[in-house]
């Protein structure tokens, strides 16, 4: 009996000692009845997470054959010794025989084709004064150019050639460019070939750079560099939505800052050239001026807005129409004026032949006047 008791005393201590061990260690075996989970001793599976990449490559597909490369030949003087800096010593020894020779000189830039009939789009001053103009398609074809108009204001420039089965480009209809919207850059930076960069919408309707005479300006850091200009600035579904056309830059390359020439003026601008060979812009014959915080003051006024007449050209529809040096312009056809880009944006569009009403102030005293729009002198760009 004792020898029994021995054996149960034993036995007891040793199922304590193991239910003790597996309490301990093991836990989920008791919560589990015992039984030992389907997938021990397997190790665990890794979690595999998809992350969908980004992709523009439709896009470029559905643009890029509409962007073609520009080559350019001209004829410079090219000094033959050191001219003085003086500009009028300068200007005075290269009209002189024998201190000059004339040779070819070649640039590169780009160019969108907007029309399947052979109409390219590019900047002026890619062409500018060029003798001769070849272009290079995305197919591999080449083939002369000729320049249909230009309009040096804008920077822009229509050129058309004769290729059949040519793929144009398709505009932004919606015109729906918001700041911070993905756009690609297609041209043919440094003349290596047709090359797409990427980056996003930094700012709408940027002006007074000095650039052109009319600016509104989208603003990306897409890469831009030296033979980009004139290529096109599309968005993530391959519309145009601008014409690529300066960098701000301090080395020559792309800082992220460049600027393109909104697609809806370009494709104004494309409209007018193709119907009439020039675009036509109304024209005051004014110098209009900003009003600073020393003039406002100086002038009584309530705020900045509107413009100082600063110059009449003599002959011109203000002078015919009586304005005066010193009269501040506030409205035009009851809207306000705020400064002088805001004037020349508002009359450019009129057609010369129409009136303008526009709201004056002279000598402190308000007064209304009819100016009759002329048409604005075309303009030579000079760089």
């Amino acid at each position: 009996m004792h020898r029994l008791w021995l054996v149960f005393a034993q036995t007891v201590t040793v199922c304590l000692g193991i239910l003790f061990i597996v309490t301990t260690l093991r836990p989920d075996w008791l919560r589990n009845g015992g039984r030992v989970p389907a997938d021990e001793g397997r190790p665990a599976p890794t979690a595999v997470v998809e992350q969908a990449t980004a992709s523009y490559a439709d896009a470029v597909a559905r643009a890029a054959p509409a962007v073609v490369n520009i080559y350019t030949t001209k004829a410079v003087e090219v000094p033959l010794i050191p001219l003085p800096p003086d500009p009028e010593l300068n200007r005075l020894f290269r009209g002189l025989p024998g201190f000059t020779q004339r040779r070819q000189s070649g640039s590169l830039g780009s160019g969108v084709i907007v029309r399947g009939d052979g109409y390219i789009l590019t900047n002026y001053h890619v062409v500018e004064a060029a003798d001769s103009i070849r272009v290079a398609l995305a197919d591999g074809r080449e083939t002369d150019a000729k320049v249909v108009g230009a309009d040096p204001e804008t920077d822009l420039a229509v050129l058309k050639i004769g290729l059949p089965k040519l793929q144009a480009i398709s505009f932004d209809a919606d015109e729906s460019l918001r700041v911070g919207d993905v756009v690609l850059a297609i041209g043919n930076p440094f003349g290596v070939g047709q090359t797409t960069t990427l980056g996003i919408v930094s700012a709408l309707g940027r002006n007074r750079l000095g650039i052109n005479i009319y600016e509104n300006f989208i603003q990306t850091d897409a890469a831009i560099n030296p033979g980009n200009s004139g290529g096109a600035l599309v968005d993530a579904r391959g519309r145009l939505v601008g014409i690529n056309t300066a960098i701000y830059s301090e080395t020559g390359g792309s800082l992220g800052i460049g600027f393109a020439i909104p697609a809806k003026t370009a494709e104004r601008i494309l409209g007018e050239i193709i119907e009439r060979g020039k675009v036509t812009r109304g024209w005051l014959g004014i110098e209009p001026q900003d009003i600073s915080p020393e003039l406002m003051r100086a002038f009584g006024l309530d705020s900045q807005n509107g413009v100082i007449v600063a110059g009449v050209l003599r002959g011109g529809p203000a002078h015919a129409a009586g304005l005066r040096v010193g009269d501040i312009i506030l409205k035009m056809d009851d809207e306000v004026i705020h400064d002088s880009i805001g004037f020349l944006n508002a009359i450019a569009p009129r057609k010369p032949g129409s009136e303008v009403d526009l709201t004056l102030l002279r000598e402190g005293r308000q007064m209304r006047g009819k100016v009759l729009v002329g048409e604005r002198p075309a303009a030579v760009r000079r760089r």
